[in-house]
């Protein structure tokens, strides 16, 4: 093997490469930056669409977030984007800092201490942004 990169870090070159030759603008690109466009739902549309449109006795946008937000969690917490997008949609819906916290923490339990702490650690910048946005 000549060839020290594996085979993803190949394609991810290739991709770059291409999306430089599409558009030079892209060449400082990073997926991070490209949550900011997704806005965050209020949360009458997360009700209408997710809860108590469907079942009016069902679970509340809250509960069905910090339920995505566990089980993000015991997947071993590999999603960035969806645990910092769910947790700035579980703010929008009325859960607390404590609550969020409280959720991932459990997790430890089931998914262990590493998925519970990179979990947290994702939280935690949406967190921290949303008390700096605050002040």
């Amino acid at each position: 093997m000549t060839d020290p990169k594996n085979p993803f870090e190949s394609m991810m070159a290739q991709a770059q490469e291409m999306a430089k030759a599409f558009n030079p603008a892209l060449e400082s690109f990073a997926p991070k930056g490209f949550e900011n466009l997704w806005p965050t739902m209020p949360k009458e549309v997360m009700e209408m669409g997710f809860g108590k449109g469907l079942n009016k006795d069902g679970l509340d946008a809250k509960t069905r977030l910090l339920l995505t937000l566990a089980g993000l969690t015991m997947l071993g917490a590999q999603s960035d984007t969806q645990i910092r997008m769910t947790v700035r949609h579980a703010l929008e819906a009325g859960a607390t800092k404590d609550e969020i916290a409280e959720t991932i923490a459990q997790m430890a339990v089931f998914a262990g201490i590493p998925s519970m702490t990179r979990a947290m650690e994702f939280a935690r910048e949406v967190l921290d942004k949303d008390e700096e946005d605050k002040t």
